[in-house]
């Protein structure tokens, strides 16, 4: 090989060389920026709160962000801990983010509670904005060191049973019945029934083995336990009426993540959070599932029963020292019990119009 011939292949590997080391420092530095942000939830990844909230979520931010914003989701508490340990899980930066039932953790988020008493939202969509409005004016304290992105209720919860068909509040008496949350719990007590409390994933099994009679849940959150397949009978309010009772969910971000994230990507971030994104969940996520997941019921053999409009009187009736003492106890901790119920209640009204 001549000189001048070495000297062209030489170059040419050179070349060869800083160009394969400037991919390479291309792909570093597209994987660098990339934000990889961990998901925890406390359902199955078939479960409508993933296919329908969680994931769309995600896809979304990723699509506006270029690739930078990317989830990884963990479902049915895959990083371990407990649902009850969710909101701290995200606060204390084990996780970035995380979609939970805050009152599972009971007694600590006491002015939100307001939206899980009795007869307090009709449809999910205008309960999930009227829930980010006040929680943002009126609970801010009770998420520190957590930023909200969105904020929801579920479409309401009605009664299951698996051989019992309680029509009137007699009925109730002494049966067993599963409350997702303390305000549900006092509920179901003041109806002259047995709370048992316990996240949705325990319900399966304690219906099954006969540990409760009943469960409180709403309808989207049935497939996702088989409940239609369990419970055979399903008691709900009167057509329009204020449902039996509500959850509250926050989909949050540690607030330090948040903070650490670039300008573009806090844009997407919040382009993609607050009271539009929280109605949103609630009509996609929860209304928009009501029918569909009654019809598998009915399918199923479902028996349904919905309370006349005297004997829902007596049961509103029945339930009113629920919402007293709710009144009271956020009254100790310095907050205007009254006011806060009220408002609670004009931005329900407000949104369902």
């Amino acid at each position: 090989m001549s000189k001048q011939q070495t000297s062209i292949l030489n170059r040419l590997c050179a070349g060869l060389v800083l160009g394969g080391l400037a991919s390479f420092a291309s792909i570093s530095q597209a994987a660098a920026q990339q934000v990889i942000l961990r998901v925890h939830h406390f359902l199955p990844s078939t479960s409508s709160a993933q296919v329908k909230l969680i994931q769309p979520w995600c896809d979304k931010i990723n699509k506006e962000s270029g690739d930078k914003l990317k989830c990884q989701i963990y479902p049915a508490m895959q990083l371990g801990g407990t649902p009850a340990q969710l909101f701290d899980q995200v606060r204390d930066g084990v996780v970035d983010v995380i979609w939970t039932v805050p009152t599972y953790a009971a007694g600590r988020f006491a002015k939100s509670e307001v939206f899980e008493l009795p007869w307090m939202v009709v449809t999910a969509k205008a309960g999930s904005r009227a829930f980010w409005d006040y929680a943002q004016k009126n609970a801010q304290d009770e998420y520190k060191g957590v930023k909200p992105l969105f904020m929801h209720v579920h479409d309401g919860a009605l009664f299951h049973f698996t051989s019992k068909q309680p029509k009137t509040l007699a009925d109730m008496k002494g049966l067993k019945i599963r409350a997702a949350t303390r305000a549900n719990s006092k509920m179901i007590a003041a109806l002259g029934a047995t709370p048992v409390q316990m996240p949705l994933p325990a319900v399966p099994e304690s219906l099954a083995k006969g540990v409760v009679d009943g469960a409180a849940v709403p309808w989207e959150g049935s497939p996702a336990i088989k409940l239609a397949e369990i419970a055979k009978y399903h008691l709900n309010v009167p057509a329009g009426a204020p449902r039996i009772s509500n959850t509250i969910f926050l989909f949050g971000m540690n607030q330090a993540k948040y903070d650490s994230l670039p300008a573009d990507l806090k844009k997407v971030i919040d382009a993609n959070s607050g009271p539009e994104t929280s109605a949103w969940a609630g009509e996609t996520g929860f209304d928009a599932v009501v029918e569909p997941f009654k019809k598998q019921a009915a399918d199923l053999g479902g028996v349904f029963y919905d309370l006349p409009q005297d004997e829902y009187k007596r049961w509103v009736d029945a339930t009113a020292s629920v919402e007293e003492e709710w009144v009271k106890e956020v009254g100790a901790k310095g907050a205007d019990g009254k006011k806060l119920l009220a408002e609670a209640r004009a931005l329900i009204q407000q949104y369902g119009k």
